[in-house]
């Protein structure tokens, strides 16, 4: 029985974790006690089976979920149902989530595609990062996800620089990224980042790429220092990379946001920078100000890996 069905006696004893990619700062339970209405007796099982033994689980079940806490707040920013139905998930994929931080879209991603069928793969910071703010968030993400009963079985494996493929080369169905191009464009290694995405992808595989929008009419920093980066910009990387370009949303769009804040995107909600660190915050800083834009304007893109004989035009 799918563990949708279960009372909801876990709520309580998890903890919520904040999720947020870097350098942001950051980040079910069930009922039923009685036989469900549609479950035949033996006398009446039909002898072929129409239907998998685990009983698929709705996005809206998993993001209605008691564990996410107070991350379902959040919702309004980043529409995870939205955003996911966007990329076609249907949760019997093998999926790969790039840098999942705390593990804000793990706790919809992980039970959601464990309850139908499929595998989650987090590719999260390398096991021995030189940065010990990397290691412990690492450290959090896996304890989180040890609760079997609630997530599954989550695959973790590295992703850096320096690391080597995500996977069995040409394996995975689906790979995601919320929220982290800018970083690797900070670092300097986002071809490298693009091209092991394209590696882990089966032939005709996708690739969701969520982040930070910077409006078409502003320079486009190599390094992306504000968080915000070019639509165009990162369809390019991903051309560049060999991927196909299927198609925009603005599911994730706020009109609100100028791109043009003190602290970059990070002056806004959830990081909140209000001084250069190590100071104090000015005195005429208006915070409320930056709280009512509310989180970022964020391009939704998807991409493609070419089919078997296709080449990307």
């Amino acid at each position: 029985m799918s563990r949708f069905a279960l009372p909801t006696l876990l709520g309580a004893s998890l903890f919520t974790l904040a999720a947020c990619s870097a350098p942001e700062a950051t980040d079910p339970v069930m009922e039923a006690d009685a036989i469900p209405d549609n479950v035949q007796t033996p006398e009446t099982q039909p002898e072929e089976q129409a239907e998998p033994q685990w009983a698929r689980a709705s996005l809206d079940d998993v993001v209605a979920g008691e564990w996410r806490g107070d991350n379902a707040a959040r919702d309004i920013y980043r529409h995870p149902v939205e955003t996911l139905e966007f990329f076609e998930l249907t949760g019997s994929e093998t999926v790969i989530e790039i840098w999942p931080g705390g593990g804000w879209y793990s706790d919809i991603l992980a039970p959601w595609i464990d309850e139908n069928g499929g595998q989650y793969i987090a590719a999260h910071f390398a096991a021995n990062p030189t940065t010990g703010a990397q290691s412990q968030s690492r450290i959090r993400f896996e304890d989180r996800m040890a609760n079997t009963d609630l997530f599954g079985d989550v695959i973790t494996v590295d992703f850096a620089e320096s690391s080597g493929d995500l996977i069995e080369a040409g394996t995975a169905d689906v790979v995601l990224s919320f929220r982290n191009v800018h970083n690797w464009m900070s670092a300097g290694w986002s071809e490298k980042a693009l091209s092991d995405f394209y590696t882990a992808l089966k032939p005709g595989g996708t690739l969701g790429v969520v982040d930070h929008r910077l409006p078409s009419t502003r320079e486009q920093d190599p390094r992306a220092s504000s968080g915000y980066v070019q639509q165009s910009y990162v369809i390019t990387l991903a051309e560049e990379a060999g991927f196909e370009f299927v198609g925009s949303s603005e599911i994730n769009a706020n009109p609100e946001d100028t791109a043009d804040h003190p602290f970059g995107v990070w002056t806004l909600p959830p990081v909140r920078r209000s001084a250069n660190r190590g100071e104090d915050m000015a005195e005429d800083f208006d915070r409320d100000q930056f709280d009512a834009i509310g989180e970022s304007d964020r391009m939704t893109l998807m991409f493609r890996k070419p089919a078997e004989g296709e080449t990307a035009e």
